[in-house]
């Protein structure tokens, strides 16, 4: 059962969905102020107009206000019969000369336009001063126009309602916009679903199908991880097949020499039979050890744990190891840093395959450099930042026309001197191409060999 499963559509339809309420929330806030706006001006120009209608017919009479009321001034409110219209006309002193007494007055201030209460409900009021040269000396009067609100009120419900539902038409086409794009932008990846589906397990070739630029990093890491997966893959067979190949012949000699061995009734000849198989055991047993010893650095490079090991210790571990104790001992001389003041020899990298492969190279020397007068020297000395391994032979070194052929796998010279499964070399070059080393064979003067591995100090704080 998968818990916590991450669905992008979910996520963007989710984002997207959030994004649009948020979105739709202010541009509701926005229609609803601008339909108020819209209301009040509409509204607002009208009772100016009234004012206006009703100042121009003010006169002064002898020292008298007179107005015949403009029923043109308040038939342009009647546009709104659900509203009351209420006026008042005063002196500059206050004196009424027209209209509803109690009418709030205008504010202090310059504003001609302002909203009061009036008789239990809020009413929008108009006003202007009228200046007309009096006989004596300019008299004023103040010209106020009031209206209720529910005429307003109800265009800016109007407008808002109907900006509303244009809101709510296009966020709907917009979603439906957005989950179309959204499943369009979703069908490469369901593109390469399909590709890889039809595809059998051992059908690893990149990804042909188009992919957009979003996902080019995606793909070619996809690539990549199969590539390495065919590259094990492909390891993998070959290990199979030349190990099925390596061991047939083997086992079938240690069958014929086992059968011949029960046929033997002289117990000379029995002996004999018995060694042969013996021998073969022996090689039989070597050609597995190296099998499993080139498998498990096979493995371990592709998984490259490295962390910092002290190349001395496994020197010493891989000399103990590989050196027989038994007599007759073979001369193996290990030389490793003394000095108490030196940084210890340590390199960045995987001690079982470095052990593995100071095994092979020891290994390698006591069975083709090695003679009754001879000595195998082992050095490990600093190299301008490196550490250098270097083994050193009495053998006969290598022939040349097995120099560019001695690290292949299962490559061995045209007369052995011991036998073997041809893997040492191969399985030491590999573990030295993993840890960035350098490894190099050649034959000294007077005879010999030098098998020299170079590999890279680790840092101080690693």
């Amino acid at each position: 059962m998968q818990h916590g499963r991450i669905s992008v559509r979910r996520r963007l339809l989710a984002m997207l969905m959030t994004l649009f309420a948020v979105g739709l929330g202010a541009l509701y806030l926005l229609v609803r102020g601008y339909a108020h706006q819209t209301a009040d001006t509409t509204y607002d120009q009208l009772l100016r107009a009234s004012v206006l209608s009703m100042a121009d017919s003010l006169q002064l009479v002898q020292g008298k206000w007179q107005m015949d009321m403009p029923y043109a001034a308040l038939a342009l409110l009647e546009q709104a019969p659900r509203d009351r219209v209420f006026y008042r006309v005063a002196t500059g002193s206050g004196a009424l000369i027209s209209g509803y007494a109690d009418l709030p007055p205008p504010p202090d201030d310059s504003r001609q336009l302002y909203t009061a209460a009036y008789q239990g409900g809020p009413v929008r009021i108009a006003w202007m001063e009228r200046k007309v040269a009096g006989p004596h000396s300019a008299e004023s009067a103040v010209i106020q126009v009031a209206q209720t609100r529910e005429a307003r009120n109800a265009l800016a419900e109007n407008i808002l309602w109907q900006g509303t539902l244009a809101l709510i038409g296009f966020t709907a086409a917009a979603l439906a916009l957005a989950y179309w794009g959204l499943q369009r932008s979703l069908f490469p990846i369901q593109r390469i679903e399909r590709e890889l589906a039809a595809r059998n397990a051992s059908d690893l070739h990149p990804i042909t199908a188009p992919v957009p630029e979003e996902l080019d990093t995606l793909v070619h890491s996809l690539d990549g991880f199969m590539a390495r997966l065919a590259d094990n893959l492909d390891t993998l067979r070959l290990f199979i097949a030349e190990a099925a190949h390596q061991l047939r012949t083997p086992l079938a000699a240690l069958h014929a020499q086992m059968e011949v061995a029960l046929d033997e009734e002289d117990p000379a000849e029995q002996r004999r039979s018995l060694v042969a198989v013996l021998r073969n055991a022996e090689k039989l047993s070597r050609l597995v050890n190296q099998l499993l010893s080139d498998a498990s650095v096979i493995h371990r490079s592709n998984v490259k744990q490295f962390q910092p090991v002290n190349v001395a210790d496994l020197l010493s571990q891989a000399v103990h190891d590989t050196v027989p104790q038994a007599d007759p001992q073979p001369d193996v001389r290990l030389r490793l840093p003394q000095s108490a003041d030196a940084r210890p020899p340590l390199v960045l990298g995987d001690s079982l395959m470095l052990r593995e492969a100071f095994k092979n190279l020891i290994d390698n020397a006591l069975r083709h450099g090695s003679n009754e007068h001879g000595h195998i020297d082992i050095r490990l000395d600093a190299d301008d930042g490196n550490w250098r391994i270097t083994v050193s032979d009495q053998g006969p070194g290598i022939p040349p026309a097995l120099a560019n052929t001695a690290f292949e796998r299962f490559a061995r010279g045209p007369n052995p001197r011991t036998p073997g499964a041809g893997l040492g070399l191969s399985i030491i070059k590999r573990v030295v191409d993993v840890h960035q080393g350098r490894l190099s064979l050649s034959n000294r003067v007077g005879g010999g060999l030098d098998a020299i591995m170079t590999l890279k100090a680790a840092p101080h704080d690693a």
